[in-house]
């Protein structure tokens, strides 16, 4: 687990802030992992904010009491104060998006990239989190790749055969967008809630595309019962192991300077890896 001292000492400054995309297909546990990852630095020093990029506006839901109005909702309402403090004075915004059915899914997170620069929110802040669906085809959901708000990206992902198709296909989005900037794929997170995650596939196909697992979070029902308490794991269940899981995987983020373009793989040569881990 990270200690306060540790964490303390590497307190950034604006000029070198870590500023950090997390992508990965939709349902695959990124908001867990962004809220508790930004809990654990948060309670251990740092100044942190999370950025949810995502029209269900629930990537802060377990770091604030009260659902946070999301960007979108305050410009319709004429509310000009986008943000909330949540545990540990985590910073939070979401962008929200429009009504199921109706409208664009992107535009809220281009509309609150652009009111964040405009009132300059996270200004101060050591490390700020984006989390973004995987739906790099969407021009909403490339647009914090497209507009560099982020240095470092970080797919999140299972070991089944649909998550690492999804990862794939962002990492095109990266090395798109990496040749006019720069974003780059620091590393992929694995989220054990697999059959098959004891078969080496995340880091098979982490090698494949030039990176490497960081960090690996382990199946905890304290995940279930704390989400239901409206609490991440390092607040409600600071104990539990998948709350030591947190902190070292805050603690290896915080600390990781990987910075690569990444070589997605062909579609053929991705099941080719897939079907060789389970054979």
């Amino acid at each position: 687990m990270c200690t306060s001292n540790s964490l303390q000492s590497r307190r950034l400054g604006k000029a070198n802030m870590k500023r950090i995309c997390i992508y990965g297909k939709g349902g695959i546990g990124k908001s867990t992992m962004v809220s508790n990852v930004a809990a654990a630095l948060a309670l251990n020093g740092l100044s942190v904010a999370v950025v949810g990029c995502d029209p269900k506006a629930d990537t802060t839901r377990n770091l604030t009491p009260k659902k946070t109005d999301t960007v979108l909702d305050c410009i319709m309402r004429g509310k000009k104060q986008f943000s909330v403090r949540g545990f540990q004075d985590v910073l939070c915004i979401e962008s929200g998006g429009p009504e199921p059915g109706t409208g664009c899914a992107g535009r809220g997170i281009v509309t609150a990239l652009n009111k964040i620069r405009e009132q300059d929110l996270l200004s101060g802040r050591d490390v700020v989190f984006y989390d973004v669906l995987g739906d790099v085809v969407c021009g909403g959901f490339s647009a914090p790749m497209r507009e560099q708000v982020a240095d470092q990206l970080y797919l999140v992902t299972t070991d089944e055969y649909m998550s690492l198709y999804a990862a794939n296909n962002i990492c095109k989005g990266i090395c798109k967008y990496a040749a006019s900037g720069e974003i780059r794929l620091s590393g992929v997170i694995r989220n054990c809630r697999s059959s098959v995650g004891e078969l080496g596939v995340a880091e098979t196909f982490a090698k494949a595309i030039g990176t490497r697992v960081i960090g690996t979070l382990p199946m905890d029902r304290a995940v279930s019962l704390a989400e239901i308490r409206h609490k991440t794991v390092i607040e409600a269940y600071p104990d539990a192991e998948i709350a030591g899981a947190f902190h070292s995987l805050a603690k290896e983020i915080l600390e990781n300077e990987d910075r690569v373009v990444p070589t997605p793989v062909t579609e053929e040569a991705l099941e080719s890896l897939y079907a060789a881990c389970l054979s």
